[in-house]
């Protein structure tokens, strides 16, 4: 019953996204495109894993090294090439599977962890180049994108993209909002297409222990707030003092944001002479990720690495330019990071906060003290008439 009623479910919502995309595409000539709201059909999330992988959106798979991402990854693929079972007992519809990694090789690795995981290899599509003029190159997403998805459409049916390590798609500078997020754009909208879950995969920076795991993704916020769901892995204490591994949800847009499952990683055989690990899941966990994440020892120290993630945050989104505050806000919401912490680094780092021409308030770092420099934001008229005199106080200061 449970089959049939997601099988409806998942042809009104083809109807539906066919009714949008034709309501998108009535105006032809050149120029922005809009959408009148009577125009829509509104439709539901449509899950690949429900609560937890969504068609046609990004998702971040986090942690530390050696906690078993790429396992699980290829355990996930593993479970849409069989129309397995996911880790709470619900049942995936089959599919195929594109895999781009930089890191593991497939023969070696990847195939081993997936047929150790039991799936079927002949739905399995390894992304080994491009050929340019005969000559076999390494994967460009920027230039290679189209000629990805040309090949994914003959395929047909891909339900799950992995991309391991997702950095491998910014060619720019990984630790700048704005190129971060150019760079994921063209994934982005190719899952969008293919109707696929997009599943990136990353470390933790360095440190930073205890907080919220969401906010350890290494590299720009963008990875973060970009993804829809960030998942996050890692090997805690148990009360009983022994290791025991998690698997937990550290934010979702879409979704419930908190729980989890235990996890357990084994070695096996699964052809003579050929070794590879495979996940085994345990019982489901509840609590948030920071919860379930975060050792008795280490919670005395979230709130400095709370403090810590917020630095790096204004540091960040404001390295080019003065900021609106409420954009600020809605950032920092999408990276996790809650908006009284904001305020608190703003105050310890010395954040200039000035009105401007449009009456909103825009923050900047202490050192950009020298607009005429600085890159042209679209805000620019608003920012050259920034107001120099101190903040007033009559109670309309509170944007800031």
């Amino acid at each position: 019953m449970f089959v049939d009623t997601l099988k409806r479910d998942t042809a009104l919502i083809d109807l539906s996204r066919a009714a949008n995309n034709a309501a998108r595409l009535r105006c032809a000539g050149d120029g922005v495109v809009l959408v009148n709201g009577a125009d829509l059909t509104p439709e539901p999330i449509a899950w690949l894993w429900p609560q937890w992988l969504a068609l046609g959106k990004m998702h971040l798979l986090a942690g530390a090294p050696g906690q078993g991402k790429t396992t699980i990854a290829i355990g996930f693929a593993a479970t849409v090439t069989i129309g397995g079972r996911w880790p709470d007992g619900s049942r995936c519809d089959p599919g195929n599977v594109l895999i781009w990694s930089g890191e593991d090789d497939p023969a070696d690795t990847l195939l081993p962890r997936l047929l150790a995981a039991g799936g079927d290899r002949s739905r399995i599509y390894f992304v080994q180049g491009s050929r340019i003029n005969g000559e076999l190159l390494s994967f460009d997403p920027a230039r290679d994108m189209q000629a990805l998805e040309a090949q994914a459409e003959r395929i047909g049916n891909v339900r799950l993209i992995i991309v391991d390590p997702v950095v491998s798609a910014v060619t720019g500078d990984s630790h700048k909002n704005t190129e971060t997020r150019r760079a994921l754009q063209p994934l982005v909208d190719l899952a969008a297409r293919m109707n696929a879950a997009l599943l990136g995969i990353t470390h933790f920076s360095k440190g930073g222990q205890g907080g919220d795991p969401a906010q350890r993704v290494l590299g720009s916020v963008a990875f973060t707030a970009v993804a829809r769901v960030v998942l996050v892995a890692a090997k805690v204490k148990a009360d009983d003092g022994d290791d025991r591994r998690i698997l937990a949800r550290g934010k979702s847009n879409i979704g419930p944001d908190d729980g989890g499952f235990e996890y357990h990683l084994e070695q096996i055989e699964p052809l003579p002479g050929i070794h590879a690990s495979r996940v085994l899941w345990g019982t489901s966990v509840q609590g948030s990720a920071r919860e379930l994440l975060t050792d008795p020892s280490e919670q005395d120290g979230e709130e400095t690495n709370a403090m810590a993630a917020a630095i790096d945050f204004l540091n960040e989104m404001l390295q080019a330019c003065p900021v609106c505050s409420k954009d600020l806000e809605v950032q920092a919401k999408e990276a996790g990071i809650s908006w009284r912490t904001v305020r608190r680094a703003s105050d310890a780092m010395g954040i200039i906060k000035k009105p401007a021409a449009d009456k909103r308030w825009y923050w900047k770092l202490p050192n950009l003290s020298n607009l005429a420099n600085l890159s042209k934001p679209e805000n620019v008229d608003n920012l050259a008439n920034m107001d120099n005199s101190p903040p007033s106080n009559d109670g309309k200061s509170y944007e800031q």
